[in-house]
């Protein structure tokens, strides 16, 4: 009974049970946070690989170490050999292996030292994150608890991939991908069984510097694996065998310029590139070359792009020469610098001229001197053909027709249209590069020039094989990262693409002819067989050199000059750049052939002479097939009736002959400043006979200013001294036995024969320019006079 009256029971109240919840959530997130998120905060190596993994560039990180991102799986050699050599029992312990701690813990109070350190692989992952503070008893718990944790978190394949990518190797070596290129030339898939022995315990050797222990210790691993039933004896005797690395192996940074944009773009990544290093490798060895000739006339700078039609992949990119002692701008990327674009984006406005219906391949252009306002361009090679075909304008890169054409088409749309083609560095108004966008007023890349040609060979090599379909996206499939997808492909109208198939197979045709008067005579073959089309340019001043080739699996570009802009004499691309597309050229295959798009194009009968559709009176015609367009150009303007006495050697006319008596024949007849031009080179001109005598000419045009045009303003020069200097006029006429008499406002300056140049000066202002021949036929042409 008293037992029973004297006895309590303690019932605990409501905050115990809180107080109880709240310690237990605190303990819990006090656990769960308690370990580092990231675990590792360490800079990382950036890695350059090729398309075959194959690695072609490093970049340490920024606190110097050789540490590579571990993202691939571990090789299983390497695995077999960490865990029997650090932790046998990984597999099986939560992170802490105690039956080792136990047996470290008395090892080390017996000898009054520390003598082993009984940690786990996951324990040395928590040591490597904290970056190996001193030992003591104290951090040795804290190892303990985290470890525990860590294994709460990540799986046991995790947790060997963190310690692979972090441990080190000796020197500034960290991670196993790190030490296998270092030590070994080669990815850790590729590791031989000593190899991977070598590496598992390099981490708790001293370094390669005692190689005596260190091959102690990978030889009694190897024992042990061998008795493990890991390795075949014949491996194991093979592997005691291998000696340990007497070098550091490193296979240089074959892209350099590539490695330089993986930093600015994947800094700390493993960088997977479409880059094939073997044809890497080989265009290298040729930039290389051609600098060292080209170094002789201080041209120091080259840069070549290899790119893949059908899928835009990059297979080759050297951004610059090689550097060399006392060398300038070997540094930068010219491939994706701005440059002048010379003659290169010639192919797009004769591609669009065809498309527009404003010329045909082989409509004639005037090539003569010519001012447009206050421009006043001249070709390449200081001479002039009168007329040439658009065409053979284009092969032989002719700079005045192609300026008149622009001025036909519009500067203002053509710059529309290259944005449009890929071009995206146009960073000025239109305004403000007039005509001389097509001459090398436009800033442009190479990266660009690769894709706008590319995306011209793309278009027509889809149109062969997706049954006359157009895609969106043509001009924007360069690349050089394969982990980015090519957008699908996205079906669009003809009216939705800059250039159609048929403009493109006629501006390739055209290239095909492109003349190498500079480099061997077989250089037709080659092309042919290579199925190349390609263009050269060169930028006022000799200051850079371009070449591209395209066919239907290569768009191969190339430039050539100085990266601060000196320019050189001989700078030119045929000279300087060509070469180097050529050799680069033969080491492709070519696999695929473009075809006519056939269904895209229209038949039109052309007078051979003008290339213009034929007259009626023309006394030559071809059938050609040409854009849809192509039918309503217009007709040819050269061809006309002549009127010539029964003897054929004068031209008569109804007041001086009787009609009865004239013959009427069909002529090919130019200006006369183009046939001044013309004839030099075209022996089979024929020139109109003259006028009998006793026949006026009733047209009054046998004379044609060459200099000043109409509404040309004409400058008069001083020397330093302030003299005023003189300006000299030219005439053409028809007739070169002519006598032609000149007059300036009412002043008579003298007569010229056969050569018609006359010096003259004069004050500013308007003035009166008065031509008159010794048959009576008068030209009369106001210019004005400015001083500056």
């Amino acid at each position: 009974m008293l037992r029973k009256r004297y006895s309590w029971k303690i019932k605990p109240g409501p905050g115990v049970y809180v107080s109880g919840a709240v310690s237990f959530f605190l303990f819990f997130l006090l656990w769960w946070f308690m370990l580092p998120s990231p675990l590792f905060d360490v800079p990382y190596s950036t890695v350059l690989l090729d398309r075959n993994e194959e690695i072609i560039g490093v970049k340490v990180a920024d606190d110097e170490q050789f540490r590579f991102r571990e993202n691939g799986n571990l090789p299983a050699k390497y695995l077999e050999a960490l865990l029997t050599f650090e932790d046998k029992r990984f597999i099986g312990h939560n992170g802490v292996d105690w039956l080792a701690l136990g047996r470290a813990f008395y090892l080390n109070m017996s000898a009054g030292k520390v003598v082993s350190g009984g940690s786990t692989l996951t324990m040395q992952v928590i040591r490597l994150s904290r970056k190996n503070p001193p030992r003591t008893y104290w951090e040795k718990f804290r190892e303990l608890l985290l470890a525990l944790r860590l294994e709460q978190s990540y799986s046991k394949y995790a947790i060997l991939r963190l310690y692979a990518g972090h441990a080190p190797f000796g020197g500034n070596v960290v991670g196993l991908s790190a030490a296998s290129l270092k030590y070994f030339g080669r990815n850790p898939e590729q590791l031989s069984w000593g190899e991977a022995a070598l590496l598992a315990v390099l981490p708790n050797a001293p370094s390669l510097s005692d190689p005596r222990l260190v091959k102690e210790k990978r030889d009694r691993l190897l024992e042990q694996l061998y008795e493990n039933g890991k390795i075949e004896k014949e491996d194991y005797k093979l592997a005691l065998e291998e000696a340990l690395p007497e070098q550091i192996y490193f296979s240089g940074n074959t892209a350099p310029h590539l490695l330089t944009e993986a930093i600015r773009s994947r800094k700390g990544e493993v960088c997977h590139s479409t880059i094939d290093n073997r044809l890497q490798k080989r265009v290298n060895e040729i930039v290389e070359r051609h600098s060292r000739l080209l170094g002789a006339n201080h041209i120091y700078n080259m840069a070549v792009l290899v790119t893949r039609v059908s899928d835009g992949e990059v297979l080759a990119y050297v951004g610059n020469s090689p550097s060399q002692p006392g060398s300038r701008g070997n540094d930068v990327d010219i491939i994706t610098a701005v440059r002048s674009s010379g003659s290169i984006l010639k192919p797009a406005l004769y591609g669009l001229m065809q498309q527009n219906g404003y010329i045909l391949p082989g409509t004639l252009v005037p090539d003569v001197p010519s001012r447009f306002g206050g421009y006043a361009p001249s070709n390449f090679n200081r001479s002039f053909q009168g007329v040439a075909p658009a065409d053979k304008a284009l092969a032989s890169s002719l700079n005045i027709p192609f300026v008149r054409m622009l001025k036909d088409y519009s500067y203002t749309r053509f710059y529309d249209d290259l944005k449009r083609l890929g071009i995206t560095t146009l960073n000025r108004e239109a305004d403000d590069y007039g005509l001389s966008l097509i001459l090398g007023g436009a800033e442009v890349s190479l990266w660009d020039v690769c894709n706008m040609y590319g995306g011209m060979v793309s278009t027509l090599r889809h149109y062969n094989e997706q049954d006359g379909s157009y895609f969106q996206g043509e001009y924007d499939r360069l690349k050089l990262w394969r982990d980015i997808k090519e957008p699908a492909l996205t079906e669009c109208s003809s009216f939705d693409v800059p250039l159609k198939a048929s403009a493109v197979w006629l501006t390739l045709e055209a290239l095909g002819e492109v003349e190498r008067p500079e480099l061997e005579s077989g250089w037709k073959n080659f092309a042919s067989r290579m199925d190349l089309a390609w263009k050269t340019g060169t930028s006022f001043g000799f200051r850079d050199a371009w070449a591209v080739g395209v066919n239907a699996d290569w768009v191969i570009g190339v430039w050539v000059g100085n990266a601060d802009g000196e320019g050189r004499p001989g700078l030119v691309g045929v000279r300087a750049a060509a070469p180097v597309l050529f050799e680069v050229a033969g080491l492709l295959p070519v696999s695929t052939h473009l075809f006519m798009p056939v269904d895209e194009m229209k038949e039109v009968v052309v007078c051979r002479k003008s290339g213009y559709r034929a007259s009626d009176i023309c006394e030559g015609k071809d059938t050609l097939r040409v854009c849809e367009t192509g039918v309503r150009t217009g007709i040819c303007p050269y061809h006309r009736w002549i009127h010539l006495d029964k003897s054929g050697k004068w031209q008569v006319h109804s007041e001086c002959e009787k009609v009865y008596n004239m013959q009427t024949v069909p002529w090919f007849v130019l200006t006369p400043v183009q046939e001044w031009y013309y004839i030099r080179t075209h022996g089979d001109y024929r020139k109109l006979p003259p006028w009998r005598p006793d026949c006026k000419n009733p047209s009054g045009d046998v004379m044609e200013m060459i200099y000043p045009q109409k509404g040309t303003r004409v400058f008069i020069p001083r020397d330093f001294g302030g003299t005023k200097g003189t300006v000299v006029f030219e005439l053409a006429h028809r007739n070169p036995l002519a006598e032609v008499y000149w007059h300036i406002d009412d002043r008579y300056i003298g007569s010229t024969r056969h050569i018609h140049q006359m010096k003259f000066d004069t004050s500013e202002g308007l003035h009166t320019l008065t031509l008159m021949d010794d048959d009576g036929n008068t030209l009369q042409q106001k210019f004005r006079v400015v001083g500056k």
